[in-house]
Formats: C-alpha cells, sequence, structure tokens
C-alpha cells in the first residue's frame, strides 16, 4: 500500500475546508483572464461531482417544456415529443467578483464540466436532437444546462373512448447511475407555471392538445440501492372532430337509411336488394376509413364496437327480411308453427313490441244466391227420389226417363260449386298455419326495427356523453 505524501493530505484537508473550488482570482476584467482561471481551478476537476464531501448529495433541478407532440403510435404505444430539457446544479466553492472577472455569467463547453447522467426512464428508441455544446455558468457556481430533446417514450395508451380519448403519458427522469445518495433530482418550477409556458411555445396544433401537466417525486427502491426520480405526467386530448366527421356521421346516415327501409312493404317492394346494397355501401367505406381506426391488441375501441354491430344489424334485417319475403309467398305450404315458436313470439314477443295479437275473424262464406243466407242443398237433397217431386198444382208427377241426364249434371255441377266455394273461403279465410307464419314475421319486423331504434338512441347518448366528458376534462 502507498503511503499518501504529506503534500498530498494537505492539499486534500485544504480542499475540504475551503470547498470544492475555491474563489476565482481573475488577473483584469476580461473573458481570457476568466477562462485561464476556469481552467487553472475548475477544469481539471472535472472527473468528480462538485461537491465538498462525497457522502452530500447533489440537488439537480429538472425543468421540461414541452414544444411539440409529434405524434401517438397506438400500435407500438409510443409517444413523439419534443422538449426543452433544463438541468440546474450548483458547483460547490466556485465564485468571482463580477467587477474583478468582469462578467457575471459565461458559456463554456459542456465537455469542460461534470455533467450529472439524467436519463428518461420512458425512453425506447435514438436521440435526434440538435447539438447544443455549451451549458451557462454564473458566477455563483450555479450551471444552466438548456438542450431540445427528441423524445419518443413508451406510454400505455387506453383508446377505448376513442376518439374522445385523454391520455395519461409521463416521462421520468432520474440518474441512470448515481443513487439517491449521490444524485438528488427535484423540480423548481410549479406544475402549473409549466402548463403555461409549454402552451405559449407550443408548436404544433394536430391530431392532440396538451391538457395538463403533473409533477411528482419519489424513489425507485431495488436491491443495490435507492434512485432519486421526478415524474412528469403529459395529460394528452384527442381533437375529435376528424373522426366525428369522417366515421360517425357517415356510418349514422347509413344505419338511418337501413332503420327507414322498414317501412317498405316486403310484398310488393324487394326490399332484400335495397338492404344487400346498404350493407355493399358500408362494407366498402368501411375499408376506406379504415386506416383512420386505431390499432392494438390490448383494447378494443368503443368506436369498433359500434361499426361491428352496426354491421351486424344490417346483416339481421336482410336476413330477416329474406325470411319474411319466404313467409309472403309459401307460408301456405310451411308446417304447423312449433308450440314454444308459437309461445315465444305470439304471446311474449308480440307485447314487448306492442302488437297484441289478432282475435280470429268469423268464416267467409260465398254465396251462390246473393237473396239467401241459406246455404246451397246438400247432397242428400239433391238424391232425394225424383219420383216424388211436386208439381206446381200441388200435385206429384212421375219424372220422365229424358229428365233423368239433366238432374245428374245438377248434382255434379252442385258439387263443383261446393268446391269452389271452399276454395275461395280458404283463400279470404287463409290457413290457421299461414296467419300464424304471417304474425311471426311482423313481430320479427317489429322487434328488429325496436332494436334498431334503441341501438341509435343508445349509441348517440354515449357518442354525445363522452363528447361531453372529454371536452371538460380537467385534472
Amino acid at each position: 500500500m502507498t503511503e499518501t505524501k504529506p503534500a498530498e493530505l494537505i492539499f486534500i484537508c485544504f480542499m475540504l475546508v475551503h470547498g470544492f473550488v475555491e474563489a476565482l482570482n481573475c488577473t483584469s476584467p476580461t473573458p481570457k483572464a476568466l477562462i485561464n482561471a476556469l481552467e487553472k481551478d475548475l477544469f481539471p476537476n472535472k472527473m468528480v461531482r462538485p461537491v465538498n464531501s462525497f457522502s452530500e448529495p447533489m440537488n439537480v433541478a429538472v425543468t421540461i417544456t414541452v414544444v411539440g407532440i409529434a405524434g401517438v403510435d397506438e400500435k407500438s404505444q409510443t409517444l413523439t415529443t419534443v422538449i426543452w430539457r433544463v438541468l440546474e446544479w450548483d458547483i460547490e466553492g466556485l465564485s468571482w467578483d463580477e467587477k474583478e472577472c468582469g462578467a457575471t455569467r459565461v458559456s463554456i463547453l459542456r465537455e469542460n464540466l461534470w455533467i450529472p447522467d439524467i436519463h428518461i426512464s420512458e425512453f425506447m428508441d435514438e436521440e435526434e436532437s440538435p447539438e447544443t455544446p455549451y451549458v451557462y455558468l454564473y458566477n455563483t457556481g450555479h450551471v444552466f444546462d438548456d438542450k431540445p430533446l427528441r423524445v419518443i417514450t413508451a406510454c400505455k395508451l387506453v383508446i377505448y373512448t376513442f376518439p374522445f380519448d385523454i391520455q395519461n403519458c409521463s416521462m421520468t427522469f432520474g440518474s441512470y447511475l448515481h443513487f439517491a445518495s449521490d444524485i438528488t433530482v427535484f423540480n423548481n418550477t410549479a406544475a402549473e407555471d409549466i402548463l403555461m409556458e409549454s402552451k405559449a411555445v407550443l408548436e404544433t396544433s394536430g391530431e392532440w392538445e396538451l391538457a395538463d401537466i403533473t409533477v411528482s417525486s419519489s424513489n425507485l427502491v431495488i436491491t443495490t440501492g435507492s434512485y432519486s426520480e421526478l415524474k412528469y405526467n403529459l395529460i394528452l386530448r384527442r381533437r375529435p372532430v376528424l373522426y366525428v366527421v369522417n366515421l360517425l356521421i357517415p356510418s349514422c346516415f347509413l344505419i338511418t337509411v337501413d332503420l327507414f327501409s322498414f317501412m317498405l312493404p316486403p310484398q310488393s317492394v324487394d326490399r332484400s336488394s335495397f338492404k344487400m346494397t346498404l350493407i355493399l355501401g358500408y362494407t366498402v367505406f368501411l375499408l376506406i376509413m379504415n386506416d383512420l381506426l386505431p390499432i392494438t391488441g390490448e383494447t378494443t375501441p368503443l368506436m369498433n364496437v359500434f361499426f361491428s354491430v352496426s354491421l351486424a344489424l344490417m346483416v339481421a334485417s336482410l336476413l330477416e327480411t329474406v325470411f319474411i319475403t319466404k313467409i309472403q309467398f309459401s307460408s301456405s305450404h310451411f308446417s304447423a308453427v312449433p308450440h314454444w315458436l308459437s309461445v315465444l313470439v305470439l304471446r311474449y314477443l308480440a307485447v314487448i313490441v306492442c302488437l297484441p295479437s289478432k282475435k280470429k275473424s268469423a268464416p267467409i262464406t260465398v254465396y251462390l244466391n246473393p237473396s239467401t243466407r241459406e246455404p246451397p242443398m246438400n247432397s242428400n237433397v239433391i238424391n232425394t227420389s225424383v219420383s216424388h217431386i211436386h208439381s206446381p198444382s200441388g200435385g206429384t208427377r212421375s219424372v220422365k226417363p229424358s229428365e233423368e241426364p239433366l238432374l245428374d249434371e245438377l248434382r255434379k255441377l252442385t258439387k263443383h260449386l261446393t268446391a269452389i266455394r271452399l276454395q275461395v273461403d280458404k283463400h279470404f279465410r287463409g290457413s290457421k298455419t299461414s296467419q300464424e307464419w304471417h304474425m311471426i314475421g311482423i313481430v320479427i319486423d317489429r322487434l328488429l326495427f325496436g332494436l334498431y331504434l334503441v341501438f341509435i338512441i343508445v349509441s348517440f347518448i354515449t357518442i354525445v356523453s363522452i363528447w361531453i366528458w372529454s371536452s371538460s376534462y380537467k385534472v
């Protein structure tokens, strides 16, 4: 072990008593004299923290000003911002007389001083910042380091309420190597002042706006030690007008048109072709506007759910139209309605859609002779013995054999007229099965129309409420 020379011990004791750097003595109030004094007493000590004792922590003030919000990438969950980062600290023991050296402050190369290793914990990409090699050094030993940074930081984005979402992205400043016992970071500017200055110098006015800034300090404790950290929370609010005009309003128009298509009678108009055209147009619309929607695998935006439900309702209305059209033209060939379906639709759903079941109408009978309400004679009457037909004078007479073919033709004509009457009655009255299927189709059509109305009303109230909440959001 090497022995410490007496001269070195004297120098160390002198430094501890008088500080890290003693007061500078300038030979003249000129820049050259000040620089010579700095090169002699300050610059050689740039390898060590400028403190009187290694047990004393250095206090470093960290302040930022947001100059621009370059973009938010929902897929990679990153935020790109341009900030002005200011670091301030004191070199203990350093001072000079303003009159003797001729300056209160002087700009010197950053590489000639010990610079604290302050970094951003959420940093995600290489730094693309302009070079600023100089810092300000004041005659009190105060160092002012102002540097512009283009920062790409990780930010956990919550886009459930897109495009009315508000994001909270943080920037955590702290020393990369030194523990809290060596470097302590703090904020010397109020968050309200930082927000006002940021809004005053903000250069971008794109999709995002700066709503608020909050500051908090903490200590990150790990197994090897504790790190001092200063966290800036940037509250960003998205401007939703672009998405409302290009996405929500056209989608609402198409859904409204599909809603009014329920007024078209399916028995006389090809309503299915109209609905198919709407579905095709809505699909093309979603494909064109797909680039405007955020892409993320963690949370599905509420707007995407709105589009999916709208498309599902359009497809359901098309299938329902096909079903009703089939009932209109082929219900007479259907089998009887299942009991459970009849109870579910005609007894319960009909009440929900305010469509009570119709009362059964009396049978409709078509009479060949309008002057009488009695049905035509039956076959028993016709089969009465022709030998006992009364004559107009009240007596009976026997039917001649030549009249028997005429009576046979009358019997056949009566049978045909009876069959025609039954068919006409069935046509006007309809079978019970056909009526039930028709009623089921009407109830389902009314139910889907009601679902459309509820969906549109709920969606409108939800969108307006979220928009109002987003516009009035304040921390």
